[in-house]
């Protein structure tokens, strides 16, 4: 009993839709503020198709009244995979093999050390869809997991995923590999920074497929410079495209 109007944000016919619509459905966080309420007054509800909401005005939708829903969960598979694919990555050097082969510059046994994941230690930061998918996965793999998050799991729900609590600091210490799995807000931003990066052994590997701005990328940028750290495999930037 709908009536559907499908259009492109920001075209001609979304901003002539937006004055008859109840309900807003779609990957729409980046358009919700003030100016959104305002053409369309009749507005009951905003889902957004996607699990992050950092970008949408809370507060305007406060000011309106109209309830603003997010997708919690989606595409948890596919990042949760993508967080092994860049563990794997980091730690077979993938990007720097497949550039040697593709130029020539066959090295065989004499290539730098490569690492397994089975039997390294992952700490998960953030516990939530993907953080427990990326569990699964990398208990596959043969790997302790400690996860931090700020909602603890009971321990009969810690011992059925096969993790162990651990707080942010001592997480850090014990993690051959950190994968960060934490949505944007204001506790989150900058929460890895150069104090969290030098408790990281030099040997570990950070992994972020959550937002770029969770982690501070010049501190980053330093600690892998200087051999603070061993590697980095990132999904996300502060600023997408980078410069």
């Amino acid at each position: 009993g709908f009536e559907l109007v499908v259009v492109e944000a920001g075209s001609p016919e979304y901003e002539a839709a937006l004055g008859k619509a109840d309900y807003l459905v779609g990957f729409v966080d980046a358009v919700i503020d003030d100016a959104l309420y305002r053409a369309a007054p009749g507005l009951k509800l905003i889902q957004m198709l996607s699990a992050g909401y950092d970008r949408a005005d809370i507060e305007a939708a406060r000011r309106a009244g109209v309830p603003v829903a997010n997708n919690g969960g989606a595409n948890a598979v596919a990042v949760s995979e993508h967080a092994l694919l860049l563990m794997l990555a980091v730690c077979r050097r993938l990007v720097s093999q497949h550039a040697n082969v593709a130029a020539g510059r066959w090295r065989g046994n004499t290539t730098p050390r490569l690492h397994e994941l089975s039997g390294k230690t992952l700490g998960i930061v953030g516990l939530g869809t993907i953080g427990k998918k990326t569990a699964h996965l990398a208990a596959a793999f043969g790997m302790r997991i400690h996860y931090y998050d700020i909602v603890r799991l009971t321990e009969a729900e810690a011992d059925a995923l096969g993790v162990d609590f651990r707080l942010l600091g001592e997480l850090l210490r014990s993690a051959d590999i950190v994968s960060l799995h934490v949505p944007l807000n204001q506790s989150t931003e900058g929460m890895i920074g150069a104090a969290e990066l030098a408790l990281l052994q030099p040997t570990a590997i950070l992994v972020n497929t959550s937002r770029g701005p969770v982690v501070d990328e010049a501190a980053l940028v330093e600690a892998l410079r200087t051999g603070g750290l061993a590697g980095a495999g990132l999904d996300v930037l502060a600023d997408e495209p980078p410069a």
